[in-house]
């Protein structure tokens, strides 16, 4: 009966054609210098779940690429020639050289029980990968169990007795303590040999360190489920945010008509626009709310940042500014005790912000700016920014004072109220200029581009509609805001 000692080596047959494997192997090395390559591209943040999931899934797909290329050059080069031993050799010495530490041939090894003469072959990469020494005699099969951890001794029992009485194969996997203390994982894969009657006279297996397999395999599992734990945060947060969002601006959709105003009503339209690089919802609001005088407030902000924390934040400040302004206090006084109130919060924040007061009897329009980009007014067919008076951004100077202005308005004028971001930056343009007075940002000469196709809007909302058809569909780093008010006769 030929012997078992080498089953995990190619059977005497035809080899196939070296070119053949060649071009496999080629191919194999190309693809692993590409995955490589993905490897280290990928993010290097340990806090960032997903970079640490895509190098662990990276590191597992070389691992298993370089055994493919090792086995395929076994395909090539056939199995290796066996040495010639002396007569003299002692048979317990008689092991293979060690083959290179940490190739493929060193984590597989083979092994043949006889049970007729109760006799154990081993080869030289077994011992290698129990850790035993070479001039030891190998383990019977009643005496293998003694390197396997305890619990999952019952298992390499029941594969084996399964193997031997039924004539099932063995294909399974066990963990081994080695004389050194280390702890490594073994597949098992054996066949029973049997004999002229049929019954069992041998049993031979293949076995496999898989341990550094089964660590990457680990690895990834574990990035997965924290990029899964981080993905769910995201989500509810995102959730959250969109939510406390909906809840803070106004309810109202589509143009807006103050019931109790006469002469000189507004016709108030708003729109949000979300990120398109980002799902994460950031701090931008407007509003249009008629206070208890008769007059009407109209605002539009940005809270720096992204998230609940800043939506929360977004939240706040919209609440004050409506509790202040219904209490019937100036725009630049509210600014400024805005200002206040965002300096005074336990997260320091900055934000943008533009608040307006219109009174319908007289048309007058009083506003103050907080770092914001001014108001643009339309009339007969052009467009202008309103000259802006003095205020920094919310949060950034303690006691900060804020200029207010006054704008007389006419029968069928245009206000644009916007958020930055609304036009959004191209490469190379010049940042903002928020002193108003000309239309000084690229952001607000585009928009005063509207200014003919304004003239023919017949409601507010016809002019939302223009702006979102121009700056809708166009790439966005930050969400943005626009809230329009026509003056009614």
């Amino acid at each position: 009966m030929p012997s078992h000692l080498s089953a995990d080596r190619p059977a005497a047959q035809p080899p196939p054609r070296r070119g053949t494997v060649d071009a496999l192997i080629s191919q194999t090395r190309h693809l692993r210098g590409e995955v490589d390559a993905v490897r280290r591209e990928a993010p290097v943040d340990d806090e960032d779940a997903q970079g640490r999931w895509q190098r662990a899934l990276c590191n597992l797909a070389l691992h298993q690429l370089n055994d493919l290329d090792e086995h395929l050059a076994q395909l090539r080069d056939g199995p290796p020639a066996v040495p010639v031993q002396p007569t003299d050799t002692p048979a317990a010495l008689s092991v293979p050289a060690a083959p290179r530490r940490g190739s493929l041939l060193s984590r597989v090894g083979s092994a043949e029980w006889n049970l007729l003469t109760d006799e154990a072959s081993w080869s030289g990469e077994l011992y290698q990968i129990l850790g035993r020494d070479a001039s030891a005699p190998p383990l019977t099969l009643d005496e293998l169990p003694s390197l396997v951890l305890d619990e999952d001794r019952p298992m390499l029992t029941t594969m084996v007795t399964d193997c031997l009485i039924d004539a099932k194969p063995i294909d399974g996997e066990f963990r081994i303590v080695r004389p050194d203390g280390g702890v490594r994982t073994v597949h098992m894969m054996g066949e029973p040999v049997l004999d002229a009657d049929g019954s069992t006279a041998s049993m031979w297996a293949v076995l496999r360190d898989v341990s550094e397999l089964r660590r990457s395999q680990r690895t990834v599992g574990r990035t997965r489920e924290s990029l899964q734990r981080q993905q769910h945060v995201a989500e509810t947060e995102h959730r959250l945010a969109v939510e406390l969002q909906e809840a803070v601006l106004p309810p109202w959709r589509g143009s807006l008509r103050f019931p109790r105003q006469g002469p000189g009503a507004l016709d108030v339209a708003a729109h949000y626009l979300p990120s398109s690089t980002s799902a994460l919802i950031g701090g931008n609001w407007y509003d249009a709310l008629e206070l208890p005088d008769g007059e009407t407030l109209l605002s539009v902000g940005d809270l720096t940042g992204q998230g609940v924390t800043v939506t929360s934040g977004m939240a706040m400040l919209l609440g004050a500014l409506r509790g202040m302004a219904v209490a019937g206090t100036r725009p630049g006084q509210l600014l400024s005790w805005l200002n206040q109130l965002l300096d005074a919060t336990v997260q320091p924040a900055l934000g943008s912000a533009l608040c307006c007061r219109y009174r319908p009897e007289t048309r007058t329009l009083s506003w103050a700016q907080a770092g914001h980009p001014a108001p643009l007014l339309f009339r007969d067919g052009t467009g202008r920014a309103l000259a802006a008076p003095e205020g920094v951004l919310l949060g950034a100077t303690s006691g900060a004072v804020y200029g207010q202005a006054e704008e007389t308005l006419h029968v069928g004028d245009v206000l644009l109220l916007h958020t930055e971001g609304l036009v959004p930056r191209r490469s190379g343009s010049p940042g903002p200029d928020k002193t108003g007075s000309g239309g000084g940002t690229t952001a607000a000469r585009s928009l005063l581009d509207l200014a003919p196709r304004f003239d023919g809007a017949r409601t507010a909302q016809d002019c939302v509609r223009m702006v979102v058809e121009e700056f809708g569909e166009t790439e966005r780093e930050d969400d943005a805001c626009v809230l329009i008010a026509r003056i009614g006769s």
